[in-house]
């Protein structure tokens, strides 16, 4: 109980990045499996194919992810609205929230917030923006704009898309991904991937975190 008690305090002083600096070794993100079908996206794609064409985004692909998985499993997905598949896959943190709890099994269930400081994941829709140098990860950044009440203070919190290198580039459950504090921080490998399909884009790209 001493021990647990100690590693929580330790993962909650942590920011968008957490204690630990271990990183998988693989360079390649993760394919679809079939454990990603066991929820119906479908309308998830659907509004969010109607959202970007209404709004001039990026029509060919849009992030998802999905905060009710558990953090050791995959649930940040690039939809590929041209062949209607989910074209990749992998790991993604959610906020801390700052709370102590001895209980690890709490944190499976994301809490949300819009609050300043309150190092809470924030659900709803972002528009990716600017690409911009990280502390973190690639050093690389891409800010996100929130486009509903539940996220408005995105940018102000400096939730942002960024890589880390705590975060694993395989599923590693029942183990859980590092806290952050708010920011859906992936893998160095997936953000290279991810920065890569970014950068050749001349319209805003859409991501979308649910639970």
């Amino acid at each position: 109980m001493f021990q647990k008690t100690i590693l929580l305090f330790g993962l909650i002083f942590l920011g968008c990045n957490s204690f630990s600096d271990k990183q998988d070794e693989s360079d390649k993100p993760d394919k679809p499996d079939e454990a990603v079908e066991k929820r119906d996206y479908l309308k998830f794609h659907n509004e969010a194919k109607a959202y970007c064409k209404a709004q001039n985004f990026n029509e060919d692909y849009y992030f998802l992810v999905d905060l009710s998985i558990h953090s050791g499993k995959n649930r940040f997905f690039v939809y590929d609205f041209k062949t209607n598949t989910i074209s990749n896959q992998n790991l993604a943190t959610h906020g801390s929230c700052d709370q102590f709890d001895t209980n690890l099994t709490k944190w499976e269930k994301v809490k949300f917030s819009n609050r300043n400081n309150s190092h809470c994941s924030s659900k709803g829709k972002f528009k990716i923006g600017k690409r911009d140098y990280s502390s973190w990860g690639i050093k690389v950044k891409y800010w996100l704009h929130g486009l509903e009440s539940s996220n408005s203070n995105a940018q102000e919190r400096v939730v942002v898309l960024h890589s880390w290198n705590a975060v694993s580039n395989q599923e590693i459950f029942p183990d859980y991904s590092p806290l952050s504090w708010g920011c859906p921080a992936v893998s160095d490998a997936f953000m290279e991937f991810l920065d890569a399909k970014l950068q050749q884009t001349q319209k805003p790209v859409l991501l979308w975190i649910i639970e």
